[in-house]
């Protein structure tokens, strides 16, 4: 965990945008440094400004179900968001801010190095599949940069349209599945790799 906690103290400190002026507290992600999942939603809400922590308010309670659901506590993923401070009136977060926020983000993944990062909603969407509807692509994994990356709606759609609770308990019902397909190829991919060398 040292190598988050020393990057969580950077963030704190972090003034790149002006987020940081309205703040209570910034809200720099958690879960396992070895997590196999990582979530990445959009910003802090009201809770999470209050408390440091994601996904701790209405959103966050159903996505401890939905990990439940496929047998995960929250501690054995790793939960972060695409900003790290809350918008004002929870508004979503400018393309400068998501920008001035982006290394944070980027070392995170870089540290827990997931097999698969789900992302919630469609500020997280748009960093791996640009120019695309979480309407058309909620549910599909895909291959980014070495990782399987499967969009998802953010669980406080949910909250809004009861329609689409359905449809986001579904898409978590095919995580473990697509999970252990991707272990599985990547292991062909070890394995074909070793054979070269003989």
């Amino acid at each position: 965990m040292l190598a988050l906690a020393q990057l969580y103290e950077e963030i704190a400190a972090c003034q790149d945008c002006q987020l940081a002026k309205h703040r209570t507290k910034v809200v720099p992600g958690e879960g396992a440094e070895d997590a196999s999942l990582l979530f990445i939603g959009e910003a802090p809400g009201w809770h999470e400004d209050q408390q440091g922590r994601p996904f701790v308010g209405p959103a966050g309670q159903f996505l401890e179900q939905l990990l439940a659901s496929i047998g995960l506590r929250r501690e054995e993923v790793y939960i972060a968001n695409v900003v790290k401070c809350r918008p004002p009136q929870n508004r979503e977060p400018l393309p400068a801010e998501i920008q001035a926020c982006r290394k944070w983000l980027d070392r995170q993944i870089e540290i827990v190095q997931p097999q698969m990062i789900i992302t919630l909603g469609r500020c997280s969407l748009a960093r791996y599949f640009p120019n695309e509807s979480i309407s058309k692509v909620h549910g599909k994994p895909r291959k980014v940069e070495g990782v399987i990356c499967y969009p998802m709606y953010h669980p406080a759609a949910a909250l809004h349209q009861s329609s689409l609770r359905r449809i986001i308990e579904m898409d978590m019902l095919k995580i473990p599945q697509i999970l252990a397909q991707g272990k599985e190829l990547l292991q062909d991919e070890v394995e074909s790799q070793q054979l070269r060398f003989f």
